[in-house]
């Protein structure tokens, strides 16, 4: 199991743009330099954020990306699902009704491992973007109060 670069980048640079773009838009050329990123690579990222109204684009001279939300009421897995990237534990598809061996059968671990990706899912639902962009998460989050 996995977190994907697409989904790591995605966090990494709405973290970003959460931390720089309080009172102005921030363009996509000082997140990749801050963040060490391709800037063609955020620009893809980027325009799947749009598509899910995470971000919304500012044109003209100062021009660049602001929060669609702020950033307490964005949650990270909202992120992750818009980048087209489900962490999944389980090595099925997940619209399949078949399971993962050749068989098509489930693996018998298939229940453990779907029920930790739901796990996963849901704690990335309580975890906003401005709880990483505080450090929270770092310092003492209690996930069960987030939200």
């Amino acid at each position: 199991m996995r977190l994907s670069t697409k989904g790591r980048y995605a966090v990494m640079a709405m973290t970003d743009l959460a931390l720089h773009g309080e009172s102005r838009a921030v363009s996509l050329a000082e997140i990749a330099t801050r963040q060490e990123i391709s800037l063609s690579y955020l620009e893809q990222l980027f325009a799947r954020l749009r598509r899910q109204g995470l971000v919304r684009s500012v044109r003209g001279p100062g021009g660049g990306y602001r929060l669609a939300a702020t950033a307490a009421a964005t949650p990270v897995a909202a992120i992750v699902r818009a980048v087209d990237e489900p962490i999944r534990a389980t090595r099925c598809t997940v619209a399949s009704a078949k399971g993962c061996m050749q068989s098509g059968q489930k693996c018998l671990t298939h229940d453990l491992w779907e029920a930790l990706s739901a796990e996963i899912d849901s704690f990335l639902a309580r975890v906003s973007l401005e709880d990483v962009a505080k450090g929270r998460l770092r310092t003492g989050f209690d996930h069960t109060e987030a939200a």
